[in-house]
This record gives structure tokens, sequence and C-alpha cells, in this order.
């Protein structure tokens, strides 16, 4: 709907300032490749740039700046289809931003990219927050989210599962975990007066709810036990999700 893709039933879609959208101040990145294979990679950018009323000779020199930024510069005359899913995916990230939108909507942005690519479109997407420009980020793959996002929006099955600042999410979500290295790890089996615990080699993680502070369960420890190492975890995105739904069908964006 904030595309033009669908029209809404009813009602209308604002900024927070309570503003309209202007369509051309929107970058969009697509899940399914919506670029034309058979087009050359630098035809492609400006043509989009085009359709977005940049003037022509600030768009090729921003696209061969972008190109070379992703390391593109030499692919620019190859023609779409010749390029891997990463490289067209590369492609799609700079018709997103050429025209420097106000508001970034990137759908599984990370697909097809490797490890040292990914980290580049990191970067790149916390360097636009940080100058200002909005970015909505749909993804199924939470550590991305919480890396890059402060809000999130949980869907299920179509509904609202949770809306807000994700460490004030994660703060009432209650659980949190200690997770102790030591050199007596056996020591903690079958102990029932310490709370749900795994052990894994010499580290022994406990779930502790949320009445009970990391500090008072760490005070309540043996003072002549060995622990060598104290990791504090919140519990992550995935499992927030998961307990939220039950179990139930994943769909998050």
């Amino acid at each position: 709907m904030i595309m033009g893709i669908f029209a809404p039933d009813s009602g209308e879609i604002l900024f927070q300032t309570g503003h309209q959208i202007n369509k051309k101040k929107i970058g969009y990145l697509p899940e399914e490749r919506g670029i034309y294979d058979n087009t050359p990679v630098l035809d492609t950018i400006l043509y989009f740039a085009n359709l977005k009323g940049m003037e022509m000779s600030l768009a090729r020199t921003k696209a061969e700046n972008w190109l070379k930024k992703l390391g593109l510069e030499n692919f620019a005359q190859n023609k779409i289809e010749d390029l891997s899913k990463g490289m067209q995916q590369k492609v799609q990230f700079i018709i997103s931003i050429l025209h420097n939108p106000k508001l970034i909507v990137l759908d599984e942005v990370f697909s097809g990219l490797d490890p040292v690519n990914q980290d580049l479109f990191k970067e790149v997407i916390k360097e636009l927050a940080a100058g200002g420009t909005t970015i909505l980020l749909s993804s199924h793959r939470m550590s991305m989210v919480e890396e890059l996002c402060d809000r999130i929006f949980m869907i299920n099955q179509g509904r609202q599962v949770l809306y807000g600042d994700l460490e004030k999410i994660k703060d009432e979500f209650g659980v949190r975990k200690v997770r102790l290295l030591t050199d007596k790890p056996a020591y903690f089996r079958n102990k029932n007066k310490f709370y749900e615990s795994e052990i894994d080699g010499l580290k022994v993680s406990f779930n502790l709810p949320v009445e009970i502070s990391p500090a008072e369960f760490i005070k309540s420890l043996p003072a002549d036990l060995n622990i060598e190492e104290v990791s504090i975890l919140r519990p992550p995105l995935h499992e927030i999700f998961v307990a939220e739904v039950k179990g139930g069908t994943e769909d998050a964006g």
C-alpha cells in the first residue's frame, strides 16, 4: 500500500509528521527481482533514476560512484541476466537509494549475498539511517533485524504480534540468561536450588525469571566456586517471536 501496489480500502498513509508520502521520495527493493534481464546494468539504473525525476548527468555520476563502491564498476555494460544473484541484488539496491529517498523499503535485502557483501550492505544501511533516512526493513532473518533495527513490528498470520522499541521489548520479555565459564560444571548437575540450567563443556547457562536479577543470582553462588567468565544475555528476537506466537507458523515482517 505504501508503494501503491495495493490500494487501501479506506484511510490514508502518512508519515509521523502528518504528511502524505510522495512516491518519488520512496526507494524500494522488492524481494523478487524487479529489473529487466536483457538491459545493461548502467542503463537499467539510469532508467529507474529517470522515473524518479533525477537529472541524467547527476544520475550517471552517482550511479558510477555506487557501482564502484559496491564492486560493480567493471560490469556497467553487462546485461542483468549475465550477473550473479548477489550482483543483481546490488543493482537493485543502487536503484532503491540513488535518488536520495526519504523512505526506503527493503524486502529481504540480504538475499543472494555472501557474508562480505552482507556486511557492506549493513554498513550502507547504517550510514543512510544515521543521515536521517527512514528505512523499513522486512526480513525473516531475526539476527539481521536485531543488528539493524531500532523498532520492530512482528506479524504472525497477518496480525500484529509485537510492536515497539527493540531494547524495551527485550527488557519486558522477562527471561534472561546467565552463562558461566567454570572448571567445575559438574557442580551444577541436579542442583535443585538453581534455576533451569544447561551444561555445555565448561559452560553452564541459566534462564532467570524477571524477578531475579543476574547480580542476585551470582551472589547466591558458593564463594569457593571458581568462575572464570560471566556473560549476561537477553533472549534473541527469534526466541521472543516463537514464544509470543506459541509455536505458530512464523510470518514475521
